[in-house]
């Protein structure tokens, strides 16, 4: 059986068309567990309503993204374990298509789908290398837009690769990704330091580290809106909330591989991009946020 687990925050209309699609284009059997961080969008009456096989855990304030998403997961019976955002809408067979590429990969422990923004364009973050300094610095920088076939530039986002090319990588996004019970029961949970972001690239490295593969299975296709709910409704929290967990992660995994010189200059750089981008949205009429993640 599969579970999908699902967060909201005041993502209500996002969310209906969520279960509607997966009711629509799911075809293995399944539940579907929704965790709430504090909404005030009527999200419980709405999910009374209109889905009451839907199993609901109510919230009372934003706690992040790993709280309440362990919640859910802990709460799940399934084989397999999705991850879901509410502003996705599952198109035909897509985690009938990811569950049948892990039966018949029995070393993939996490594998994710093509997301699709709601014009049908890639989103890169789907499928990811390690984020590296360089990596990141050329994401961030643009010299992988300028230079897109080159893996060089393209450690992050990979995209020098075909996009419906099935391919092992380091991470995928927590838009959307399935993972495997045994992963769960062998790693644990979801790294609850992280308020929200990178906790989906900590949990990839996690299970690779285990011995685990990590996939991208353009098969399985998902809309996704993109920052909607949380990081729509509190944008500058969320803002140092995604270079703090990057900066976790840094810490966690990648550190140690640098001498501590370079790692100082580094978390200056982290310093500098955080307050640009929230002097950036402060002049902005309507803040609003963007990460590689989403």
């Amino acid at each position: 059986m599969l579970s999908i687990c699902i967060l909201t925050l005041n993502a209500r209309d996002y969310l209906r068309e969520c279960l509607r699609s997966i009711e629509a284009h799911t075809h293995v059997p399944h539940e579907i567990i929704v965790a709430d961080n504090g909404s005030t969008d009527g999200v419980a009456e709405m999910l009374e309503r209109e889905f009451p096989q839907v199993q609901f855990l109510p919230g009372t304030h934003n706690e992040g993204f790993t709280k309440p998403m362990n919640r859910a997961m802990r709460r799940a019976r399934g084989t397999y374990v999705a991850l879901l955002n509410p502003d996705t809408v599952v198109q035909e067979g897509a985690f009938d298509a990811l569950i049948a590429f892990m039966e018949q990969h029995p070393k993939a422990g996490i594998v994710g789908p093509k997301v699709l923004n709601p014009d049908g364009t890639l989103q890169g973050p789907c499928r990811r290398g390690e984020p590296r300094p360089w990596a990141v610095v050329s994401y961030f920088s643009g010299l992988s837009r300028r230079f897109p076939d080159k893996p060089f530039f393209n450690g992050y986002l990979l995209s020098h690769l075909p996009e419906d090319q099935t391919a092992r990588v380091d991470g995928v996004s927590g838009s959307c990704m399935l993972i495997r019970r045994q992963v769960i029961e062998q790693i644990g949970y979801l790294d609850e330091r992280f308020f929200a972001y990178q906790e989906d690239a900590d949990y990839c490295a996690r299970a690779r580290a285990a011995g685990w593969e990590v996939y991208y299975v353009p098969a399985a296709r998902v809309i996704h809106y993109g920052g909607q709910g949380g990081s729509a409704v509190q944008p500058y929290r969320a803002l140092f909330a995604w270079h703090h967990s990057y900066y976790l992660y840094y810490r966690k995994h990648l550190a140690q591989d640098y001498f501590f010189l370079l790692n100082w200059g580094y978390y200056a750089l982290m310093a500098v991009k955080l307050f640009s981008a929230l002097a950036l949205n402060a002049l902005r009429s309507r803040p609003h946020f963007f990460s590689p993640r989403h």
